[in-house]
């Protein structure tokens, strides 16, 4: 059909949309074996993933009240944007499954590695996690990692809408600064951190700007913190897939 033309032309189709687009790609000489097409962009994503949560659980715990929210806005932002372009053009650098999702959904990646990739992050996750514990005997202070925020009596509706809303800007950023091929910018790895860093500065006191299942999962793991769980997959994956259908759709009607 005319859309799915128009979609095809408008989206890149890889294995793993990269974040960090270029210009021209010169032609491999020759084709990726499957050592290239799936273990080495699965094992990308885990080891960006377990850098990035043991940052940013550090980051909590070595949090001092002078600097508010501040510190950690500024070493989660500038550790996804480190993160992104080293890994960029590996996996993607996703780090996050709703924007696996949310890049599959837009024509940015097959199918059948978006579980792999999700699965990965979980992964990383979870190592990061670890990591921090290991490093930091009063890994207790990382429940902000683990997102004890939210309480019986807080305020559970505003704050799974603040993760929804936070999730589906930086995903559309990702969306339209990585994977859209009209759109695209080489300095998405600077947008995407620019928008953790607003996002957590903004929306601290809402819920502790999760916007990414694997980096609770971690240390939810690790600390056997379950309170509220639920929130921080379903706001950032309800985001992401609001973000593809915004792309998607506004796209297709400007062309």
């Amino acid at each position: 059909s005319q859309t799915c033309q128009q979609m095809h032309e408008i989206f890149t189709v890889a294995i793993g949309a990269s974040l960090m687009p270029s210009e021209s790609t010169p032609a491999p000489a020759r084709p990726p074996n499957k050592f290239e097409k799936l273990f080495q962009p699965c094992l990308a994503e885990v080891v960006g993933t377990t850098f990035f949560v043991f940052i940013g659980c550090v980051s909590v715990i070595e949090n001092v009240e002078s600097a508010g929210r501040l510190q950690p806005a500024l070493v989660h932002g500038l550790a996804v944007a480190v993160m992104v372009a080293c890994m960029a053009e590996i996996s993607g650098s996703h780090f996050n499954p709703p924007f696996t999702l949310a890049i599959y959904l837009c024509g940015g990646m097959e199918m059948n590695m978006v579980a792999p990739y999700i699965a990965s992050q979980l992964v990383g996750g979870v190592l990061g996690a670890a990591m921090a514990k290991v490093s930091r005997e009063n890994f207790a202070k990382a429940h902000g990692a683990a997102f004890a925020l939210l309480q019986p009596g807080s305020e559970i509706g505003g704050a799974v809408f603040g993760e929804v809303a936070m999730t589906c800007l930086v995903t559309m950023v990702v969306l339209l600064g990585a994977v859209n091929t009209k759109t695209r910018s080489p300095l998405v790895p600077f947008m995407v951190g620019c928008t953790v860093v607003i996002n957590i500065l903004a929306g601290g006191d809402v819920s502790g700007t999760c916007l990414n299942p694997a980096r609770a999962f971690g240390p939810a793991i690790v600390s056997n913190y379950w309170g509220y769980h639920w929130v921080y997959w379903v706001g950032p994956t309800t985001g992401g897939l609001i973000a593809a259908a915004l792309v998607r759709n506004s796209t297709v009607t400007l062309l």
